[in-house]
């Protein structure tokens, strides 16, 4: 957030969305109460270090990494926290001083912490746990507003791909965040502790809501569970009435991301920037952008299909919305609000997303780098993302090129773009083999082999576990 828009917060004061807390130096119990409380009711913005007035007195420097490292892990404990979030905290120096500020979307479930449940009311965080009907309220105003919390009681474990998919799941939860609790757990423990296996306590039912059903559901199952869902893909260059290719996906959402990533790939150029010394697709980011926020941020109640559309100098992506602010989205102004909280918050923890709001300010950066141009986001009942990448940026036979500095990130397209195939290959999927990256990149296995070795003794890749059944980590 920017700095105007944090003194305006501090100006404004208190209320039922802004939350001050000194912590000079350990965080409270009451920023985890705020956080439960915020999650129930319309999200809202906490900041630490900061008096009751709206003063800033600061957090002691040598406690912010402990302070951020305790809330994160606070929120990421099933013991304390359900469901677990995943939430960050950004570090900001206002008139000399440190404070802390974090973002709380609201959650589509009831958010418990400690075993207690609390709600908002003005400027307070009011425990509702032994109020029957306050409880009753709140999950009748979640269920109704989130489609992704339809409960469906006879959806059993067959119905979904837990065993194919849960390896790969963990696996890439564990790659974001090393000793990741999901290691450790059962599938119905992630399951319930990822928020897709619920309780309705107005109607009785229990089971997998939607959200499961999206992430992990066989094809057929999706179909029942919601007919419209469906997302097409389309290249349009030469033949701009009707399309050049076109693919329909109907699979879940985890298979989904990759398929639409690589429709992506296809018809764009790559173009490999030095960022933080790696070699990074900064075609990739954007793709990823584009198809995280499709699947994730789209109304599954709806018949409308979402679309992927390739054209000559643009990329173009539509899906069906419940608006909240309709018009052009102002990336300064910006205020994020979650869809399905549930999907978002899953495709964070596995890192096909990042934190809520980081996407927009994403798509901007890595637009700019890459074409030059400005991204259009439109919210209405259809939200639509429109990407400029320039003529000459789509696989038709003609590479372009870009000169320049943007952002300090250094324009110049590396050499040896052979080893940023393979490593962003890893980073979208570290349990990859060379088959697959060969067929991503386009590259022989005999090169892979020889890139991967050179990268290994570099120590910017190691191998984790065997080679059947491990993954790579990737060192910055």
């Amino acid at each position: 957030m920017m700095l105007e828009q944090i003194r305006k917060l501090l100006a404004e004061g208190e209320g039922l969305t802004v939350e001050f807390k000194e912590c000079a130096d350990q965080l409270s119990e009451g920023v985890f109460e705020t956080v439960c409380s915020f999650s129930n009711r319309y999200g809202g913005h906490i900041l630490l270090g900061v008096n009751n007035d709206g003063n800033a007195i600061g957090i002691k420097r040598s406690a912010v990494q402990k302070i951020k490292k305790n809330f994160v892990n606070t929120l990421n404990n099933p013991q304390r926290f359900s469901p677990t979030l995943f939430l960050t905290m950004e570090e900001i120096t206002i008139d000399d001083k440190v404070i802390l500020f974090s973002y709380i979307p609201v959650s589509s479930q009831i958010q418990s912490f400690g075993g207690r449940i609390y709600d908002r009311n003005e400027d307070g965080d009011f425990d509702i746990t032994k109020s029957t009907q306050l409880i009753a309220n709140l999950s009748v105003r979640k269920s109704t507003q989130f489609t992704e919390r339809r409960v469906f009681p006879y959806a059993r474990e067959e119905h979904l791909k837990l065993d194919e998919l849960l390896p790969i799941v963990i696996r890439r939860a564990e790659n974001r965040r090393p000793e990741h609790p999901w290691g450790k757990m059962t599938a119905m423990e992630i399951m319930k502790s990822a928020g897709l296996y619920e309780e309705n306590i107005v109607t009785g039912d229990k089971g997998f809501n939607l959200a499961a059903i999206l992430l992990f559901g066989r094809d057929e199952i999706i179909q029942q569970a919601a007919p419209g869902y469906v997302t097409d893909c389309l290249r349009r260059i030469e033949n701009v009435d009707r399309y050049d290719d076109r693919e329909r996906v109907e699979s879940n959402l985890i298979e989904s991301f990759d398929i639409l990533m690589n429709f992506i790939r296809k018809h764009t150029f790559d173009r490999f920037f030095l960022i933080d010394s790696l070699n990074v697709s900064v075609r990739d980011h954007i793709a990823k952008e584009l198809v995280s926020n499709i699947l994730v941020h789209r109304e599954f109640s709806s018949t409308f299909p979402a679309r992927i559309i390739v054209e000559k100098d643009r990329i173009v992506a539509e899906n069906w919305n419940r608006p909240l602010r309709p018009g052009r989205i102002d990336p300064v102004n910006f205020e994020p609000y979650p869809k399905n909280p549930i999907l978002a918050r899953f495709f964070v923890q596995i890192g096909y997303a990042d934190t809520l709001g980081s996407g927009v300010r994403n798509l901007y950066k890595y637009t700019n780098i890459y074409s030059g141009g400005e991204p259009e986001l439109v919210e209405g009942d259809v939200f639509k993302t429109i990407v400029p990448i320039g003529a000459r940026n789509v696989v038709n036979g003609i590479i372009g090129t870009v000169n320049g500095t943007v952002g300090g990130i250094d324009g110049i397209v590396n050499d040896d773009v052979n080893s940023s195939k393979i490593i962003s290959s890893i980073l979208e999927n570290p349990a990859v083999t060379i088959e697959q990256i060969a067929e991503l990149s386009g590259l022989s296995k005999r090169t892979i082999a020889r890139e991967i070795k050179k990268l290994r003794e570099h120590g910017k890749l190691r191998r984790v576990g065997s080679d059947k059944t491990g993954y790579w980590e990737v060192h910055r």
